[in-house]
């Protein structure tokens, strides 16, 4: 065990990437450290327990020392949409569904074909296809009955039709049932009965098979998006829990006995061996988004870009007014799912992107695919033949090639010079130099154009948002992406490596459950004692399931905090907002006069999030989503504050010059040693900053003092 007065790690935050795995550790005090090591996707515990071991190495112990103090490990990461992105499954899921519907997962949505594609391929329409199912048509099956949309029966269950449909389904060495009926949402009385029915044939069979229900894992309305969530669970989720597991063990044998959380898209963290886990497929990008709420908070700032530029996508997401907004329709690899997401938008412009020459248009195209984590060409041990934008970068003199992931990687820019020259600069007639100064152009100008139309297309403006840039890439390019943008601030933490996994370290220990509603509101209140009598009840019961979720992890119940919320709209609006119920309108239960209270706090989220001349409060109102989550103490890191020294860096962080290309010319560039900076020191441009995980450029025109946060705020002079 580490030392009485040493730095004893409390927290470790995970985040797996494509390319690498960052950890963020915070010791007893809420100081930090931050490591990093290439990503292992056949093994994620080898790349976190050598990211684990580096961070540690800043502190001068090892993950054998210290392992025992930890309280909590928070993971994320793209394990489980890598699965799906790469369709690495199997086709071994059978779907039980109303008759008549059989072909619902295979026609999907007409915003499936384009949801995920490149800008110019949506606007072009030139790759519209819809996705192949997962479930092959062979492997689903119809059964009669009927369930209205007020929850009533209409048709009974034809129980013949189940116990067909389930002995076909066994035919097929299906591993799992996936029962997925209209409106079960509001009654799940058949998917009950047809789970019955089909654990009786396969005890008959002797086999062992799952059945899965949409009612349980996801009641809430939109029959296609529900019934993808199950599907996308049982394909891409349930065979990646192994990584998660394998990962647990890993800490384990160190001596680590804390819990092991996973964040959810939602901004709460579960165990692994939690029911469902189809909200934790994204959280490797999300958790940028809670640390800069974070970040935001302590800094007391309003508003706020988060823009994270990684190996394979540059993703981004808003925070207005101190919160970011939750959205229901999204896609996982082009599939619709109605799960909690925090709202951000992604395009595939990473660091690891391949650079080529369309050779009918003879113009560079970057990516969208990317060499993730073996980096480049330059990379000689990747055995790649295709450069990247990292190559560029090493051929433009911006990353040092001893040092990068602290000269774990060794970078032969000669190699990556020689790729370039021959793959992309003689076939346009360029120099090698120009050439990837323009490949770098063209990928800051789509990270540019993606912050501008989220921005503007949401009806603000950039001049009123401070920006933060992180991710190993992003330092590196937040010049190049931000320039054209008249922000407020471009800030760099110096964490900025790691600081999605920081994001993890704020997350909260919880667990949410949703459950679709549909109570109307009167415009005049009349029957707010009966809404707020059913809402009572549809929350006490969402409530139970988090007391279930946290006495099953062993969470003693007295130290948790149950948060009620709703999803509501106008009557006869297409979109709903999400509202928090304030715990003191909550405490036991809810009256008409607290509904007309979550009332006018709709009426304020409205406000902001639209505009006020939009309220049609003579509509009425409707309750469509009860929320409940319970949340449990979990410890958090703190911002670093140091007092402020000179400008003047001291000598001992200045490491020479080196040259680097920018804006058509070289320009001989001081060289940093970012650990040395101190708090109050201006770095001025042309200088690169260098760290282990990440690189700063300050191109010539900038500068980027460092504030007494460990924050650079790059500025042009």
């Amino acid at each position: 065990m580490a030392a009485e007065n040493e730095h004893n790690p409390e927290l470790l935050s995970l985040d797996t990437g494509g390319t690498m795995t960052d950890t963020f550790v915070v010791d007893q005090s809420g100081e930090y450290t931050v490591g990093k090591a290439q990503t292992t996707p056949e093994d994620e515990s080898e790349g976190v327990i050598d990211s684990f071991g580096d961070a540690l190495s800043y502190w001068d112990t090892s993950l054998e020392q210290s392992a025992d103090t930890l309280r909590g490990t928070v993971y994320s990461g793209t394990a489980m949409l890598n699965r799906l992105l790469e369709r690495e499954g199997k086709g071994d899921i059978g779907v039980i569904t109303n008759k008549g519907f059989e072909d619902t997962h295979r026609f999907g949505r007409g915003i499936q074909s384009w949801a995920d594609l490149s800008y110019a391929g949506r606007l072009h329409g030139r790759e519209h296809e819809h996705p192949e199912p997962i479930v092959p048509r062979e492997n689903v099956r119809g059964v009669g009955g009927r369930t209205m949309f007020t929850g009533q029966e209409l048709a009974p269950l034809y129980e013949g039709d189940v116990r067909d449909a389930v002995e076909e389904l066994l035919e097929q060495d299906v591993r799992v049932i996936c029962v997925s009926l209209l409106f079960a949402y509001q009654d799940p009385t058949q998917e009950q009965r047809i789970r019955e029915i089909a654990q009786e044939v396969i005890a008959e069979h002797g086999a062992d098979v799952d059945v899965w229900l949409s009612s349980e894992q996801n009641p809430v309305r939109g029959e296609l998006p529900r019934l993808n969530s199950l599907i996308l669970e049982a394909y891409a989720v349930e065979p990646s829990r192994q990584q998660l597991y394998n990962i647990e063990e890993a800490l384990d044998e160190r001596g680590n006995e804390s819990p092991f959380r996973v964040l959810t898209s939602a901004g709460g963290t579960v165990a692994p061996e939690h029911d469902w886990l189809i909200d934790t497929m994204i959280s490797g990008p999300i958790g940028g988004i809670f640390g800069g709420e974070y970040l935001a908070d302590a800094l007391g700032i309003d508003n706020l870009v988060c823009s994270d530029v990684g190996g394979t996508s540059f993703d981004v997401g808003l925070i207005t007014e101190g919160h970011y907004p939750t959205r229901w329709d999204q896609s996982l690899a082009q599939f619709m799912v109605n799960i909690p997401m925090v709202a951000m938008d992604t395009i595939g412009s990473g660091t690891g992107s391949y650079v080529r020459v369309d050779s009918a248009s003879n113009r560079i195209e970057v990516g969208p695919d990317s060499a993730g984590y073996q980096v480049g060409v330059a990379n000689t041990d990747a055995g790649l033949e295709t450069p990247t934008v990292t190559d560029c970068t090493a051929v433009l003199g911006y990353i040092n090639p001893d040092y990068f992931l602290g000269g774990d990687i060794e970078i032969d820019v000669d190699r990556a010079r020689e790729y370039i020259e021959d793959q992309v600069a003689n076939p346009l007639g360029q120099d090698p130099a120009e050439t990837a100064r323009g490949v770098l152009d063209i990928v800051e100008r789509d990270m540019t154009n993606e912050l501008r139309g989220m921005i503007l297309g949401l009806g603000y403006s950039p001049e009123n948002y401070h920006l933060v840039s992180y991710g190993g890439g992003g330092p590196l390019h937040a010049a190049g992406y931000s320039k054209p943008l008249d922000f407020r601030d471009v800030l760099i933490p110096q964490w900025a490596a790691a600081f999605s996994a920081f994001g993890c370290a704020t997350a909260d220990y919880s667990y949410r459950y949703d459950q679709s509603l549909d109570m109307v509101i009167q415009p005049d209140f009349s029957n707010a004692d009966d809404v707020a009598a059913a809402l009572t009840g549809a929350l006490e019961s969402l409530q139970e399931r988090t007391v279930e979720s946290f006495e099953r992890d062993g969470i003693d119940i007295a130290e948790t905090e149950f948060r009620p919320g709703v999803r509501m709209q106008y009557a006869g609006m297409l979109d709903d907002l999400e509202i928090d119920i304030p715990l003191e309108l909550w405490d036991g239960g809810l009256s008409g006069e607290d509904i007309e209270a979550i009332v006018d706090i709709y009426e304020e989220e409205f406000a902001q999030v639209f505009q006020r001349a939009a309220q049609s409060p003579e509509q009425g109102y409707m309750i469509t989503m009860g929320v409940g989550t319970g949340v449990a103490p979990s410890p958090k890191p703190s911002i670093p504050e140091e007092p402020l020294q000179g400008e003047t860096p001291p000598e001992a962080a200045a490491k020479g010059e080196r040259e680097i290309y920018y804006d058509g010319d070289w320009h001989d560039a001081s060289i940093w040693e970012m650990d040395r900076i101190q708090p109050g020191n201006v770095i001025e441009g042309p200088s690169v900053i260098e760290a282990p995980a990440t690189t700063i450029l300050v191109p010539p025109g900038f500068e980027a003092p460092l504030d007494e946060h460990r924050i650079y705020h790059l500025t042009q002079e």
